[in-house]
Parts: structure tokens; sequence; C-alpha cells
């Protein structure tokens, strides 16, 4: 059986997609979108990837929204910082024995996005 490799790109609708854009790269410093052959893209570095359907009636993350991102951060303590001081705060953090700490925030347009620390 073929098998699909990786996630090659999440794509979403936005109000403002310029203005959310730059808020994702300055914030977590993802790099925008190439639009030509020159720019490069944002390239990950690895590790796993949880693909995971949940219950229709989740209370894990807000009902307006049908999915949520997940991204894996290598210090969620200096990540919150960063973020704290681009007013951005946390909320519903975290610890799951053998897996790892999460916090969950909001982008400008209301986006709820969860940030993983995995257990080393």
């Amino acid at each position: 059986m073929e098998r699909v490799k990786e996630i090659g790109g999440l794509f979403f609708r936005a109000k403002e997609p310029e203005v959310l854009a730059a808020w994702y790269s300055d914030m977590l410093g993802i790099d925008l979108a190439p639009t030509d052959m020159e720019t490069p893209p944002w390239i990950s570095e690895g590790g796993v990837t949880v693909f995971a359907p949940f219950s229709a009636d989740t209370k894990y993350f807000p009902q307006s929204q049908q999915m949520m991102v997940n991204f894996r951060v290598s210090d969620l303590k200096a990540m919150l910082a960063q973020l704290h001081a681009g007013g951005v705060e946390p909320f519903n953090t975290s610890k799951m024995e053998g897996v790892g700490r999460f916090a969950h925030i909001t982008d400008p347009e209301g986006n709820a996005i969860e940030l993983w620390e995995p257990k080393n």
C-alpha cells in the first residue's frame, strides 16, 4: 500500500491573509509561503505528526473550529515568554505523562493553536 509521507501544507481561510501570515511569522517563526522560486518555504524539523479525528462534540478545541493545528516546540516555556512579550496569552496548559507539555494560544483571527513540547 502507498502511504503519504508527511503533511506538505496546511491551507485555511483568513479574513486578512497577509496580516495573519505576518503574525505567524513574527510570533511563531513560520516563514511566509513563497510566491516565487527564490523564496525558501518553511521547512519543519521532522518528528512525530499526530493525525487524530476528534468527536464532533469535543471540548478540546472550540466548537467553532473544524480542526486545530498542533506545532511542536523545543522549549515551551521560552516560546510562551516570547508570545507573552508579543501580547499573546496561553490557555489550557497541561502536561501528559510520557507525552509532554501543552499550551493553547489563539491567533489574531480567533483560531486556537496547540503548542507541544514533546517529552525527551
